[in-house]
């Protein structure tokens, strides 16, 4: 298919418009969380050394229809920047039929092994705690807390606070540029996201998870809806958007009833398999 950065607005079809020949090469399905296969938005209050999280789980809804798509033989994955430990809470109910790429594909949880991708520990060090001890950032009205995770680093915030990006910056200059890489620090609406850029994203996690299974970019079907997705979408063989304001596909999913994005496009896939 074309590549999802020549697809003009007017060009994405419909997911009502998929057809079982397009799917013909798809072996591997993989979803975005937040937005996706659960409502956006993250609860999350930081006093002290205290952090509370309110942890969103999979609907029964789609529950079935991915335990129907496994017994179809498609293989599932689900490709978040969020932390293993989470995602298995969230989706407790569908572990027998996905894998779980986490944390801006950095590693992937399969049959439970853990597939490390990426090591970010010589680029990230010491930045959180620059970030943590920053007066102007703990102290601000924006910021809600810091999520715990292991390879990148995710500060959720009311608003922006420009004083994260800026201390990014400076790691930058005076230290990650030495190392011949670059961070970067991704505003998703809700939260900061600060990785290694070119070498953390979720399009590593899915070319590396397809190399793992033996398969080609073709076989892939990919679902997204914020910045953060694109390059998984640019990576997969199919693109499906659930937000063309903001990331391109082949296919775009309406909102149609309040219904999440997942719901509508396994519900046209599995009419496809019939």
């Amino acid at each position: 298919m074309k590549p999802i950065e020549e697809i003009a607005l007017e060009e994405m079809k419909p997911i009502e418009e998929i057809t079982k020949e397009d799917l013909r090469n798809t072996k591997l399905i993989v979803f975005d969380v937040d937005g996706v296969l659960v409502p956006r938005g993250t609860k999350i209050k930081q006093v002290g050394n205290t952090t509370t999280f309110e942890t969103k789980e999979i609907a029964k809804e789609q529950t079935e229809q991915m335990r129907q798509l496994k017994e179809r033989g498609y293989l599932l994955n689900i490709n978040s920047g969020r932390a293993l430990d989470m995602l298995q809470n969230m989706f407790g109910k569908v572990l027998d039929y996905t894998s779980l790429t986490y944390e801006n594909g950095s590693a992937t949880w399969f049959n439970g092994e853990i597939i490390q991708h990426v090591n970010s520990h010589k680029y990230l060090g010491g930045l959180k705690l620059k970030l943590l001890n920053n007066n102007s950032i703990r102290n601000h009205l924006n910021f809600k807390g810091f999520e715990p995770k292991v390879f990148i680093i995710t500060v959720h915030c009311e608003d922006e606070i420009r004083a994260i990006p800026g201390i990014v910056q400076e790691h930058n200059e005076n230290y990650v540029k030495n190392l011949g890489k670059e961070l970067y620090c991704l505003w998703n609406g809700e939260a900061y996201d600060i990785g290694v850029k070119g070498i953390q994203t979720k399009a590593v996690g899915l070319r590396s998870l397809l190399n793992h299974l033996g398969l080609k970019r073709e076989n892939s079907l990919a679902i997204g809806d914020n910045y953060n997705d694109e390059p998984l979408l640019a990576e997969a063989g199919i693109a499906v958007t659930a937000d063309k304001s903001r990331v391109n596909g082949h296919f775009y999913v309406p909102v149609l009833g309040g219904r999440l994005p997942a719901a509508v496009m396994m519900d046209c896939i599995l009419a496809r398999c019939i």
